[in-house]
């Protein structure tokens, strides 16, 4: 007999490893909303929000913009944008 009362406990989860830390930030236009995007080290996206979130602005505080989303590493990872998009976007390099 069992004294859970119909509520099981979890299991555990299978892969336990933790995700790599973002690198990288870039705020862009996206259809004319500013989105924020998280990359990691490889330039692989792992979040997507709104740019205009108080968690935006606490990352980039103390942070400054670095380098360009024109730069030919980021084709791939933003290849869905134009280039007038690419041109007004920040990117910040988050510290590790």
């Amino acid at each position: 007999m069992s004294y859970s009362f119909g509520i099981e406990l979890p299991h555990a989860h299978g892969n336990t490893s933790p995700r790599p830390r973002s690198r990288y930030l870039i705020i862009i236009d996206s259809a004319g909303f500013m989105v924020a995007r998280l990359f990691l080290e490889t330039r692989e996206q792992v979040a997507e929000f709104d740019a205009s979130t108080e968690e935006v602005a606490q990352m980039i505080m103390h942070v400054k913009e670095e380098g360009s989303a024109t730069d030919p590493q980021w084709d791939r990872a933003l290849a869905g944008h134009s280039d007038a998009e690419r041109a007004g976007a920040r990117v910040y390099v988050l510290q590790i």
